[in-house]
């Protein structure tokens, strides 16, 4: 038996799950898992769009075996090189040495990187509009550069009127036996998932993704078949309008996150007392401490939020150490359009708000609240005011 997919008669999924995978790249926690997804075109030529990772190698060629049935494999489109979706690339064209290539000059120039391959003869180079006649239809390539590499390109297949997409509307956790987004619950399950995976891998290039967007939205596209997670066939407005927002950095909701660093408790105290009181007025929180969550899931909800506050503890004379790491990653990924409130507290010298604004005055769009609140080791009931005007701020900004 063999997990193959169906998607149309001569179209199948021949990827696979993996469960057993702690991090992603090294950096992003994946408790449900990851897909490496896979699709297998059986026209007159035969195309593999993509290969998987090397955790998955022998489930994906058994699949790819079953499918083909005997058939050889004309055809292997490589939209993005990363080795989650090209690490069984020389396997499999050691498998099927007839097989062409196909990619654009920077795709076969990274294949030269990661392999000791020679690609003479058997490349097929495509740039920005150029198709591929497999004998029902014409293949066309757009380059979608730095969603999320250089050399990333997408497929449309005009008769099923699909966009394979490659990392674009990726999707972290295993699918479970669903291929299609229908069959499961996604907002439910999924959702925050998918929103975790674009801003943490995707998220920086917030403007490349939109070149992506504009160039399908021109495009009469029923189906969307992406690298990791489901396919999409029906809502399809609805997974295009979240990309966008998350592209253009626009807030899906409008409520306070609330992420501090408390190293005695005292900090995680004052964070508290500002979520009550914001609840009291009617304002959504959601609290994270930024020693216990996964920075990504942070940064995920910050995409999320329209506003932000940020309580650290000062630790050597500057932010504590999983505060920084957490502010460092939102700005490095271009995060923008907030408004976001500061909140110190140090024993001796208070300083972490004035790093903390060092690190996101950069970012576009980004408006620092004038009022902050300090704690000299522990809040006070003398201090009851400053907590009710930075509360009060927040509000207020979140009226206007």
């Amino acid at each position: 038996m063999y997990c193959v997919r169906k998607i149309y008669d001569d179209l199948y999924f021949v990827g696979a799950n993996d469960r057993r995978l702690a991090m992603f790249e090294g950096v992003f926690s994946v408790p449900k898992g990851v897909s490496y997804n896979s699709y297998l075109l059986l026209d007159k030529k035969t195309v593999l769009f993509d290969t998987v990772d090397k955790a998955v190698g022998r489930v994906f060629f058994e699949n790819v075996e079953h499918a083909l049935n005997g058939r050889p494999l004309d055809y292997v489109v490589v939209h993005h090189m990363e080795p989650d979706h090209s690490a069984t690339l020389t396997e499999l064209l050691s498998r099927y040495p007839e097989a062409k290539v196909v990619g654009n000059a920077k795709t076969v120039n990274m294949i030269k990187q990661f392999f000791d391959i020679d690609l003479t003869g058997s490349a097929y180079i495509v740039k920005e509009g150029d198709t591929l006649d497999t004998g029902s239809r014409k293949l066309a390539f757009y380059m979608a550069p730095m969603v999320h590499w250089p050399e990333v390109m997408v497929t449309y297949d005009p008769v099923y009127k699909i966009i394979f997409s490659a990392d674009a509307f990726g999707t972290f956790g295993a699918i479970n036996g669903a291929l299609f987004a229908d069959e499961a619950d996604f907002d439910r399950d999924y959702l925050d998932e998918c929103r975790r995976y674009y801003t943490n891998i995707v998220g920086k290039y917030g403007q490349q993704t939109l070149n992506l967007l504009n160039k399908i939205s021109v495009l009469d596209v029923e189906m969307i078949c992406p690298l990791h997670g489901f396919v999409w066939r029906k809502n399809l407005d609805y997974i295009i309008e979240k990309h966008r927002k998350w592209a253009t950095y626009t807030p899906e909701e409008t409520g306070v996150l609330i992420a501090y660093a408390s190293v005695y408790g005292n900090t995680e105290n004052l964070a508290e007392i500002i979520s009550a009181k914001l609840n009291e007025k009617g304002i959504k929180t959601k609290m994270f401490d930024v020693s216990v969550t996964d920075a990504s899931e942070i940064l995920s909800e910050c995409f999320r939020f329209s506003h932000l506050v940020f309580a650290s503890a000062t630790y050597n004379a500057g932010i504590f150490i999983k505060m920084e790491e957490l502010l460092r990653d939102i700005a490095s990924h271009n995060l923008q359009n907030r408004t976001v409130g500061l909140v110190q507290n140090g024993s001796w010298v208070p300083i972490a708000t004035k790093y903390m604004k060092e690190i996101l005055s950069p970012l576009k769009n980004i408006t620092i609240l004038e009022e902050t609140i300090t704690i000299n080791s522990s809040l006070k009931e003398t201090q009851r005011e400053d907590v009710e005007n930075f509360v009060n701020a927040v509000v207020n900004s979140i009226k206007k």
